[in-house]
């Protein structure tokens, strides 16, 4: 049995009718969107349910932060779902952009622009997010 299957394969190969898949950068785009849209749903649930359930919206100021931002643990979740939700949200606007601006030249720009705005939010944030004095209550 193993050997008719490689046989075939070998055939398939010689005739050019390879049917394999090629593993590209959108292969690897979109496992990327179904594992990070996983781990955001559980990242955006704890959070949802940390900043707005558990505590009052009301009481969240820089002393809540600072107390919160005292566990190492707490600013690599926050930095995590800044990071995935980012990397999450520019690739679909970059398969948005692909799909619906058809001018080389304006798609071109308008990645450019995404990619700078993503980048620019990306390091505020993280510049945030390490660089964030925590005071004692």
């Amino acid at each position: 049995m193993a050997t008719r299957l490689q046989d075939q394969r070998s055939v398939n190969r010689q005739a050019g009718t390879d049917r394999r898949p090629r593993q590209n950068f959108e292969t690897w785009s979109w496992f990327f969107m179904r594992i990070s849209g996983l781990v955001l749903v559980f990242l955006a649930l704890i959070h949802f349910s940390i900043m707005h359930i558990a505590n009052d919206v009301t009481h969240t100021n820089a002393a809540f932060v600072s107390s919160r931002w005292n566990n190492p643990l707490w600013r690599i979740f926050d930095w995590a779902l800044l990071a995935l939700g980012l990397m999450h949200g520019v690739n679909g606007l970059r398969m948005i952009t692909d799909d619906y601006v058809r001018n080389p030249r304006k798609r071109a720009a308008t990645k450019a622009l995404l990619y700078a705005v993503t980048f620019t939010m990306f390091a505020y944030g993280t510049l945030t997010i390490v660089t964030f004095k925590s005071y004692s209550v």
